[in-house]
């Protein structure tokens, strides 16, 4: 068996999960995920525990299952708690603002960047130089984030960049030129 796949979700109070034909929506206080499960899984809700099973011992089975274990787990958080991503950027000049579902990002290029964030994200900016990125799904805010960063990656030899919140950048030493 799975040893992620096996271990049960525990629903916090105010979650309701429905299963409907090869789809799990859950509910909560932050709004409603749904996902489509995959054959040979299912899920099965009882007395505020949910449990995911599979039906045969197939390799891409046995993936499925610790997959739509963690998936149902991160939706569960989702809806209760949410999840956040917080970008630091690094460097003279560098700042976001944030209008509407619109960021303009200016990093060190001739012109400002200017990204659409997607419908369910909301982006906040605090100094000019903290973006936070939040949401229930996890999967949303995460690429978002990456969306972000991607932009302006960090620099390993002048530390300049988007980086995430606590992510360590080891600086190289440039060349060392002739003596």
């Amino acid at each position: 068996m799975s040893r992620i796949g096996i271990q049960p979700i525990a629903l916090a109070s105010g979650v309701e999960v429905h299963v409907e034909d090869r789809s799990v929506s859950v509910k909560g206080p932050l709004g409603r995920l749904c996902w489509a499960l995959a054959d040979g899984i299912d899920v099965d809700v009882q007395e505020g525990v949910m449990h995911v099973r599979r039906a045969g011992d197939s390799p891409r089975s046995k993936a499925l299952h610790g997959l739509t274990r963690v998936e149902l787990s991160n939706l569960v958080e989702g809806v209760t708690k949410g999840f956040q991503r917080t970008l630091e950027l690094t460097g003279v000049g560098y700042r976001a603002q944030v209008q509407g579902q619109t960021m303009t990002l200016n990093t060190g290029f001739s012109h400002p960047v200017v990204l659409s964030i997607p419908q369910g994200v909301q982006t906040s900016v605090e100094r000019q130089t903290v973006i936070s990125v939040t949401g229930i799904d996890k999967r949303l805010v995460t690429q978002t984030a990456a969306n972000i960063r991607r932009i302006r990656p960090p620099d390993v030899y002048k530390q300049k960049g988007i980086k995430y919140a606590g992510e360590i950048l080891r600086k190289k030493a440039g060349k060392a030129g002739k003596k």
